[in-house]
Formats: C-alpha cells, sequence, structure tokens
C-alpha cells in the first residue's frame, strides 16, 4: 500500500509513518516548514518528503491520503484555502482517513493495546511501560509522542503481542472530532490524571472528562483501567460506568502505593512489598509515573517485582530534565535542562522535583519558559503562572507572540520574575543573573528558537 501522510514531521504522525515504513509500506508525506528532528529521522528510512500542501501531490495517486489534525478547511486573508491539497483530495473522491483510524485498522488490530492517556505525564509513562516490557522479553511495539533513550527511536512494531502507545485527547482530525484514543481500543487503559488543557477545542473540563468516559467505554470486561487515586476528575470519569477491572494507585488507598523518596522506594499491591526502585529520575509525580506503568505492565503478566526492578535501568525521555551542558565556574558550575513542561501543573511538578533531588543547600533555579501550547497563548492559565514558579528562585518569560501581558501575569513574583519580548533579550536577562551553581530549566513543547545552546554559548562567553 501506499500512504501520502499531510502534516508527516509532527511527532505522532511520524511515528506513524515510521511504523507503516517498517511494515513494508510505500510512504510519502508533507507538511510546512518540513522540519527536523523528525524530517531526518524519516529521510533516514528513506520517506521521501515534500514541502508544503499543493495541490498538485494529487498526482501522486496513494492508495490512501492520511489525514494528520494540523490540516483544516481554513483559508488564508486572500480566500484561497490554506490546504489545497486536503480540497483537490476531497473534490477528486480519493480515500482518505485520519491517522489514528488507519493506525487502529492496520497496526493496532489484534494486539494488546496498553494505552497510557493524561494531561501530563504520558510520554514518560509510556516509555516506561514500553522498557518494563521489554526488560522482561516481551518485545512490545510502541508509539511514543518523545525519544526514550533506552530505544533512540519514537516508534517501531516489534515482535510480540503488546503496543503501548501514548494515548493523546487532543482531536483527530477536522473531520473527526473525537479525542484520537478512541481509535485505539486498549485492554489495559492508564488515566495518569486529568486537568483542563487543550483550550482551543474544549470548553471546559466535563468536555474532557467526556471524552475519557469515551475511553473507557472501549475497554473489555477482561480489560484492566489504571487510574491515578488522587485525582477527583478521574472519580467522576469512573463514576459515568466502568466495565472493566480497575487498578488504582498514589493515594493513601489504593492497589499500588509508593513508600519512600522518589528517587528510591518500596512498591505495595494492596499493602503488601511487592518490589523496589531505586533509579535516577526524580519528582513525586515520576513515582506516581512508576506506580501506574507497574499496575499496566502486571495485566500483561510482569510481576511487580519485576517490573520494579527494570526501571533501575530507565533513562527517561529526551527533553524530559534533560541535561543540555554546563558551564565551568570557579564557584560551581552552571547547569542548563530542556523541559518539555508546558502546562502549569507540569511547570511546577518538574521544578519541585528538581528542587527535591538538589536538596539543601543547593544552587539556585532559574525557570527560563515560553507559554506555547494553544492554551497557555491563549491566556487561559496565566493566572496559575506565578503558582507554577514558586520553586524557582526567578523566572524568565518569553512573551512574544502573546495576545496577553505576561508582566502582569506574573506580577505577584514581583523581582524575582522578567519578560523577556524575543529570544536574544531572554538570554540577556538569565545570562545577567547568573551566578556559579545555578540550575537554569528551559520548559517549552517546542524549539524555544534554540534557547538552550545559546544560553550555553553566552555563560561561557
Amino acid at each position: 500500500m501506499h500512504i501520502h501522510i499531510l502534516g508527516i514531521c509532527g511527532t505522532f504522525m511520524g511515528g506513524l509513518a515510521a511504523l507503516a515504513r517498517e511494515a513494508g509500506h510505500r510512504v510519502t508525506g508533507c507538511d510546512a516548514g518540513v522540519y527536523p528532528p523528525m524530517s531526518d529521522q524519516l529521510r533516514a528510512l528513506g520517506i521521501d518528503l515534500i514541502e508544503g500542501f499543493g495541490a498538485d501531490q494529487l498526482a501522486l495517486k496513494p492508495d490512501m491520503f492520511v489525514i494528520g489534525n494540523v490540516v483544516s478547511r481554513s483559508r488564508k486573508a486572500d480566500g484561497t484555502p490554506k490546504f489545497p491539497l486536503m480540497e483537490a483530495i476531497m473534490d477528486s473522491g480519493a480515500a482518505y482517513t485520519s491517522g489514528p483510524q488507519w493506525l487502529a485498522e492496520h497496526v493496532l488490530q489484534g494486539r494488546h493495546v496498553l494505552a497510557v492517556a493524561g494531561t501530563h505525564g504520558k510520554t514518560t509513562t509510556t516509555a516506561m511501560l514500553t522498557w518494563i516490557l521489554e526488560a522482561n522479553g516481551l518485545e512490545p511495539g510502541f508509539l511514543i509522542g518523545g525519544v526514550p533513550m533506552n530505544f533512540g527511536i519514537s516508534a517501531r512494531l516489534g515482535q510480540g503481542n503488546t503496543f503501548t502507545i501514548e494515548a493523546d485527547e487532543y482531536d483527530t482530525a477536522f473531520f473527526d472530532k473525537r479525542s484520537k484514543f478512541v481509535h485505539y481500543r486498549p485492554r489495559t487503559a492508564v488515566l495518569n490524571n486529568l486537568e483542563f488543557d487543550h483550550a482551543d477545542i474544549f470548553d471546559d473540563l466535563a468536555a474532557i472528562e467526556r471524552q475519557f468516559h469515551h475511553l473507557i467505554r472501549t475497554v473489555p470486561p477482561s480489560g484492566r483501567v489504571v487510574s491515578n487515586g488522587l485525582e477527583e476528575s478521574l472519580d467522576r470519569v469512573l463514576h459515568q460506568g466502568l466495565w472493566s477491572e480497575l487498578r488504582t494507585f498514589g493515594a493513601a488507598v489504593s492497589d499500588f502505593t509508593a513508600v519512600g523518596e522518589p528517587h528510591a522506594f518500596d512498591v505495595l499491591n494492596q499493602g503488601r512489598p511487592a518490589g523496589r526502585v531505586e533509579w535516577a529520575l526524580s519528582g513525586v509525580h515520576n513515582q506516581l509515573n512508576a506506580l501506574a506503568a507497574i499496575a499496566a505492565a502486571e495485566h500483561v503478566g510482569v510481576a511487580p517485582a519485576d517490573a520494579a526492578r527494570a526501571l533501575a535501568s530507565f533513562e527517561n525521555v529526551r527533553r524530559r530534565m534533560e541535561v543540555r551542558g554546563t558551564v565551568a565556574h570557579a564557584g560551581g558550575a552552571i547547569t542548563v535542562y530542556d523541559d518539555f513542561a508546558h502546562h502549569p501543573t507540569a511547570i511546577r511538578t518538574t521544578l519541585d522535583g528538581l528542587q527535591r533531588r538538589l536538596g539543601s543547600p543547593r544552587g539556585r533555579i532559574l525557570a527560563v519558559f515560553e507559554p506555547r501550547s494553544n492554551t497557555m497563548k491563549l491566556g487561559t492559565m496565566k493566572s496559575q503562572l506565578p503558582w507554577s514558579l514558586e520553586a524557582a528562585d526567578l523566572a524568565f518569560c518569553h512573551s512574544g507572540g502573546l495576545d496577553w501581558d505576561a508582566t502582569e501575569a506574573l506580577a505577584p513574583m514581583g523581582a524575582r520574575a522578567q519578560v523577556g519580548k524575543n529570544i536574544d533579550e531572554l538570554v540577556t536577562q538569565v545570562v545577567s543573573a547568573a551566578q556559579p551553581g545555578d540550575h537554569i530549566v528551559c520548559m517549552s513543547n517546542g524549539g524555544f528558537g534554540g534557547v538552550h545552546e545559546r544560553l550555553l554559548k553566552a555563560l561561557a562567553a
């Protein structure tokens, strides 16, 4: 089969392309501003990439056009279609489908799917779960919205019957407004947490809870739902109806709980010792992620003790508190980190995790962030920013492209917060404030204008 993917450089669609290529299909694709790292990965796989969404691509005559959710029916200021290829596909009557639908029909069918859903931690938890299965000989397939360092790739078909997938609640396509995850029909579903997000497509939290319940409806009677017992929103979802086995984690009264610090803790299964995790990760959020992964892995036959043991060699995911470099100074090195945190709660848990890991006394924490997600750009959660940055000694916000006043939003932080209109100004502010021993955490769900390398270079100078 020849498939042509519209929006191929996105993390999900790029992973789908890699799976299709591995399965023996001919794969081509297009995107606006064909960009790395996914473009480099795809070209290395021999996948032809086309710049833009020109209608002339209809002449490729693939068996199926696979449409990413970046594609819409919107028009430019001059009235012409923003995605002329999509208009041509529809006019011609050519076959098209969404990425999640194609994945469900051609990759997931017949396999034991383990899907990890939640507002935060999906990528990391899916990577943990995948590594647990791999370390215990299950040879899982996977599609993850990041690159787990244990594997070095974001997707593969795998040799076993299991397939782990990051289950995103974002909408499927312009012609299918259901969440992506309703297509996956998991036998094991992890509900990691649930907060309001994606303000560009959901009106309120109740609308997202409804989609999460659609996911639960697809889990078979012999399946398992693994849910965070600390989340009232997930309790509301479960109370709408549950037809499968339930395992909980996190709360004091849960099936799976942890005793000890996040970097070294005992796992209890219904109050009885079941394993011990000792690893390089920090933060209560990662401890919870581990419990979720252990509970999910048990459903496919991996004993909690074996799952906990596997996590000792888990190497995390790129862009999750990834050290990008250090700059030596007489009073102590300055360390620059890259982290994907882009929701206020994720920012808070990331910084809190670093604070706990560093202990006391410690160097200062400098948070450098850009409100880049659609929800953050809309300003929906701007009032939560001071709360999310409490663990930071200083905070620096990139305000370029925002329609709301970042200085006003961060005013409760007083002199601890600065705002830069562009990357150059931001780098200047951070370098002027930096001291030996500082930890500089750059947080964004995008490339952030290469701020990490620019900071390292400026600090070294």
